[in-house]
């Protein structure tokens, strides 16, 4: 059985990247993540027993712990998701984002190249480091076209401006060492174990509580939204079948507008959850869409994103499996199941109050509860 160095395995995208390759036996995991607000442990539980999945704590850009666990588990891919990711808290704080998102994977490329050059011809030839990054290093589209994997990067946030530059480190490892790295550039993903920060678990959690859902500007900026689980099984076929040194974009094929996604998801929570049956909405005569509320935009809000994926599809054959409803169905069961995972990952440490407000005016606009991305 192979080996896969997964770092940021314990967050959103790497802990059903995780669950997924070992779900299917496809390789041993060495699941490295540091465990930041966004990484849990709890996201692991259901691997609890599994002996070729192990858990090691630590930081992507500690060269020599990344070095030991290349070394000693022969390890013949790195997976990175590692990354800060969140937009509006790279608007408060882009420090974080430097240094995880340009530094640590300029320490993990280093720690791989030298580990690479170790090995056999045959290990050498079969050895892959997948890079996953984000749609919004192509920066903001207009009402028509699609970004593709030729789409000159024009970031507009501290967070896509990072993972820019992460990307050209990547690519230019391969170029100058022939590192056999790939990068894939997906769209935004939805699903169990993402934090709540994000705009579908946030206003899930805020709907049940009869809270409001906040929603930027007129709620018209555009997202290609994409089911976690099919962006897990999209790089399973990058990694084993991509050729080194391309990059793929994966896209979900679901063009929604914020306010659409939310209007949706209330019509889904009212056929799961209905609103008729919830105290705090019942005592007060309201649906779960009329909840939904208009708060300022957010600084260097790009408006709209759109994949293009036709590259991945014709070269590797891989196509979403779910529809955005079939997708966000799935996700508000999994939350409406698992608030307890909720509780315990957000407990005394985020309450759900809006974030990247620093260049914000001052006022009760400024500061209402929430996020959308």
């Amino acid at each position: 059985m192979d080996t896969w160095l997964v770092t940021g395995g314990a967050g959103f995208i790497g802990s059903n990247f995780v669950h997924l390759v070992r779900g299917l036996r496809r390789a041993r995991v060495i699941n490295l993540d540091k465990l930041t607000y966004a990484g849990h442990l709890e996201s692991l539980e259901p691997l609890a027993g599994d002996a070729d999945h192990i858990f090691v704590r630590g930081d992507i850009g500690n060269v020599e712990l990344v070095s030991y666990l290349l070394h000693t588990y022969g390890v013949s891919a790195v997976v990175n998701f590692a990354a800060e990711s969140h937009v509006d808290r790279s608007i408060d704080g882009p420090g974080d984002f430097i240094q995880t998102n340009i530094v640590g994977t300029f320490r993990l490329l280093e720690a791989a190249r030298h580990y690479w050059n170790t090995l056999d011809a045959e290990r050498r030839a079969r050895f892959r480091f997948l890079h996953i990054s984000t749609d919004e290093v192509y920066g903001s589209l207009g009402p028509e076209g699609y970004f593709t994997e030729r789409t000159p990067y024009a970031p507009n946030s501290p967070y896509s401006a990072s993972k820019a530059a992460s990307d050209h480190l990547v690519r230019a490892y391969h170029e100058t060492y022939h590192l056999p790295t790939l990068t894939t550039n997906c769209s935004n993903n939805y699903g169990p174990y993402q934090y709540p920060e994000k705009l579908i678990p946030l206003m899930i959690l805020n709907a049940v509580e009869g809270k409001p859902l906040p929603i930027y500007g007129d709620g018209l900026n555009v997202r290609d939204w994409l089911y976690v689980v099919d962006h897990c099984e999209a790089l399973l076929y990058v990694l084993e079948r991509g050729r080194p040194g391309e990059t793929y974009n994966i896209g979900g094929h679901n063009e929604k507008t914020n306010l659409e996604v939310v209007q949706t998801l209330c019509r889904v929570l009212e056929e799961l959850a209905p609103s008729g049956n919830n105290r705090a909405l019942h005592a007060r005569g309201v649906r779960y869409e009329d909840l939904i509320t208009f708060v300022a935009d957010r600084p260097g809000h790009d408006r709209r994103y759109a994949i293009d994926a036709s590259k991945i599809a014709r070269e590797l054959g891989w196509q979403p499996r779910e529809t955005f409803l079939s997708g966000l169905r799935k996700t508000v069961q999994w939350y409406l199941d698992h608030k307890d995972w909720c509780r315990r990952v957000t407990e005394g440490v985020y309450d759900r109050s809006r974030l990247g407000t620093a260049v914000l005016p001052h006022g009760p606009e400024a500061r209402h509860e929430g996020a959308t991305q």
